[in-house]
């Protein structure tokens, strides 16, 4: 927008300075400068006060001449002299988006590749806060502003229904509450099921905290769950689907939308960590660590320098593993299948990077899952009969990533190992649409019902762990 603008204002600017004062009056380069301030105008034209040495008049006054014969500029809603010789241009942005927001977008030409962009990714077993909301704004806008540049775009929603979040409520239930599978059924139906496990989830955490031991009951729990085919497993399915609609409402609301729910107990059940793993290990990207204290561990040695060998920017490393044992941002490997067996989700996120750029020769099968907000059908990932009749996903050329600061670290690892593995341009790819996390002031905290941490900081994090949210 703004270069041609300042193309047409500068051709203007040069044609009145020549009528006004001759061919050889006007200065060599004619300057533009950004004010200070928006309400000082969007350009400011110093030019009266170069011409003052020469016409020997005072900058206002040559100002206030140039601007009462310069001539209607299409696009600039007016101009002013103003101060002591400046001329400020303020644009028309009104008519800058009438004419440019309705316009017809040119179709993508044949074989052009395809951009995934996956935003939401909110843990199935509480509502959304302002944080998560914050993540689905920034997505959905980068996916509506490439598809009105003509790329193709398929908006993912991936969905954690195997992870420590919903092994958790799914604790809550059975070990706080003593609830069986008909009762969580009841209560899925029911209103604000998303905030009832919320404030589980949150119990649960507490339950946590006053006996470590406890931790071996999630264990447990999170072993049943990826195990599948057992009462525990179908209730973390139960818990999972229900919050997943009530998220979808709630997006909905915001008119954000979905081609693709990715569910991760899909990527476990139809083996793409096996494959992916195997592929990994074959390679020697990642491999079995025999002492220390990540002994029995399948790690994968981190080089902090991989946005450097790609030739892109260096992200300062920000760690937020579930489990700094795990390899942290001051270590140098990353448990990707920890000693009991169980992966990381750093290992199923491989998985389904390389499962977007096409790489993985598996698939997913789909089923229908709702009804997207154009009335076309919202599809999702199954590991059993699905239907025929769906749309190709995945296969990208590029894959943008929209989650927090705090995964920097993970998602260099994805680039990592698509790079170890010899597929340089799917790293190079591979984007990280970073953004900060939300907080609270201990004010808005405290008028919020939250009791601050007594940890120094300035602010509040926004936390489901620990009922805090918006």
């Amino acid at each position: 927008m703004i270069l041609p603008l300042q193309q047409a204002v500068r051709a203007a600017l040069q044609d009145t300075l020549t009528r006004l004062y001759g061919p050889d009056a006007a200065p060599a380069t004619l300057v533009i400068e950004t004010p200070p301030n928006r309400a000082l105008g969007d350009l400011a034209l110093p030019c009266a006060f170069e011409l003052a040495r020469t016409l020997r008049k005072a900058p206002r006054a040559i100002a206030q001449e140039i601007v009462a014969a310069l001539p209607p500029i299409d696009g600039i809603a007016r101009i002013e002299a103003v101060g002591g010789g400046y001329i400020n241009v303020f644009l028309d942005r009104a008519a800058f988006l009438r004419n440019h927001l309705g316009r017809e977008v040119t179709p993508p030409a044949t074989g052009r590749a395809k951009t995934i962009v996956e935003h939401t990714a909110i843990n199935p077993n509480k509502a959304a806060h302002i944080g998560h909301l914050r993540n689905s704004i920034l997505g959905d806008t980068i996916g509506r502003l490439l598809r009105f540049l003509g790329t193709p775009v398929e908006i993912q929603n991936y969905i954690d229904d195997t992870g420590v979040q919903v092994a958790d409520v799914v604790v809550g239930f059975e070990r706080l509450e003593g609830k069986g599978l008909d009762d969580v059924r009841a209560l899925a139906a029911g209103e604000k099921f998303d905030y009832y496990c919320w404030d589980l989830y949150a119990k649960v955490t507490e339950w946590y905290d006053a006996d470590k031991s406890r931790l071996e009951v999630r264990k447990a729990t999170l072993h049943a769950i990826e195990h599948g085919g057992n009462p525990t497993a179908e209730m973390g399915a139960i818990v999972a689907d229900a919050i997943v609609r009530c998220h979808l409402r709630t997006m909905a609301r915001l008119h954000i939308d979905y081609d693709l729910l990715s569910w991760e107990g899909d990527i476990l059940r139809l083996q793409f960590w096996a494959t992916a793993f195997d592929i990994l290990k074959r390679n020697g990207t990642v491999y079995l660590q025999d002492e220390g204290k990540l002994k029995g561990c399948w790690v994968m040695e981190i080089d902090e320098n991989v946005d450097a060998t790609l030739g892109q920017a260096e992200e300062a490393p920000v760690d937020a593993d579930e489990d700094d044992a795990e390899g942290g941002a001051n270590q140098r490997e990353k448990v990707i299948v920890r000693s009991d067996g169980t992966v990381t989700y750093v290992g199923k996120d491989i998985a389904n990077q390389f499962w977007k750029f096409g790489l993985l020769g598996k698939d997913f099968a789909y089923r229908p899952f709702a009804t997207r907000l154009d009335g076309e059908t919202l599809w999702a990932t199954t590991s059993t009969d699905g239907a025929q009749d769906h749309p190709e996903f995945g296969h990208a050329g590029t894959v943008i990533n929209v989650i927090d600061t705090r995964q920097s670290y993970l998602q260099k690892l994805l680039k990592q190992a698509l790079a170890t593995m010899g597929h340089r341009t799917q790293a190079e790819q591979s984007i990280h649409f970073s953004y900060e996390m939300v907080a609270l002031s201990h004010k808005t905290a405290r008028e919020l019902g939250y009791q601050a941490d007594p940890d120094g900081k300035p602010f509040v994090d926004v936390s489901g762990r620990k009922g805090l949210g918006v």
